[in-house]
């Protein structure tokens, strides 16, 4: 097993590069899609760098909102928290507490790239299941979220229905101006190749894939390098978490202090199509608030570094 990485490669898209206006930014194959959130944004760089509320998990999603902008970041994912079901959006939040989340995060200026929803009740039927995916897309959309991340489901049973719920609110979500991906997670979909076939059953350009390296290392006990992982999602990656590893078995770690070459998989991932969207932190070395809000610094200032690399 290699030991921890720094950036000593090459193959990046130079800081320079820039893409359209947000209200242009929308997939085609190889990143992810928001046709309308942040219209009057104006020009982006190819990989918009942020953080997920998750290090702050222990708190509720204010304390997380204030350090990621603290930390120097303009973009964030709502993740997990302190609260209802320990996500800041679920198939259970309110149009009203929607609407808070969503001016909570303007009077920050931030712009939501990124949200984790949770699970979706196809356990009951597919359709409660897009009923409650549906509210989740209503929830994110209040937000201006530019894409609904999934977690898949690891029941075999319930594959088909999670999945066809998924590609019956495509659309929904797209007219919302928002793409939805799945991303390695375990169970039947903790690979790349898991996460393509997913992809394929959908079979909808609004939904693809969200790259995490460290979960491809974790869910495979450090045996499958997500180096070697990575192009089989050519083509579907909408964005990454950016997530690192140490054996065995441990992801709380700060981005670029473990086993993860983020500057090789970036170049797979690029090589294969993934030229803009969103690459967002979810994990840190915990500690107390001053801690977390410093290694958020430091990995800004690392996926900084390496998204400005030629």
């Amino acid at each position: 097993m290699d030991g921890p990485r720094h950036l000593t490669r090459r193959g990046f898209l130079n800081e320079s590069m820039k893409v359209g206006a947000l209200s242009a930014l929308a997939w085609t194959g190889s990143s992810l899609a928001s046709p309308r959130a942040n219209a009057s944004a104006g020009p982006a760089p190819a990989y918009m760098i942020g953080c997920y509320t998750r290090p702050w998990a222990q708190y509720e999603y204010r304390v997380a909102l204030d350090a990621i902008v603290e930390a120097g970041y303009q973009y964030a994912g709502l993740m997990t928290t302190k609260g209802k079901n320990n996500l800041v959006i679920s198939v259970d939040t309110t149009p009203e507490e929607a609407a808070q989340i969503a001016e909570e995060v303007k009077k920050r200026h931030l712009k939501v790239v990124s949200v984790y929803g949770g699970g979706i009740p196809v356990a009951k039927s597919l359709e409660a299941g897009i009923a409650g995916l549906k509210r989740i897309i209503d929830g994110c959309a209040a937000c201006g979220t530019m894409n609904l991340l999934m977690g898949g489901i690891g029941n075999e049973k319930l594959y088909e229905p999670y999945y066809k719920a998924i590609a019956e609110c495509c659309d929904y979500a797209a007219a919302k101006g928002m793409g939805i991906s799945v991303k390695p997670h375990g169970g039947l979909n903790a690979t790349g190749p898991q996460c393509r076939k997913t992809v394929e059953f959908v079979g909808h350009k609004n939904f693809g894939v969200w790259y995490d390296p460290g979960n491809i290392f974790f869910y495979s006990n450090g045996e499958l390098n997500p180096i070697d992982d990575a192009p089989s999602v050519n083509g579907m990656v909408m964005g990454m978490c950016v997530k690192d590893y140490q054996h065995p078995k441990k992801v709380d770690v700060t981005p670029g202090t473990g086993q993860v070459d983020f500057p090789a998989v970036l170049a797979r991932l690029q090589a294969g199509g993934f030229k803009k969207g969103a690459l967002v932190v979810e994990c840190l070395t915990p500690g107390d608030l001053a801690h977390t809000l410093a290694e958020a610094k430091k990995t800004r200032q690392f996926l900084e570094k390496l998204r400005g690399r030629a």
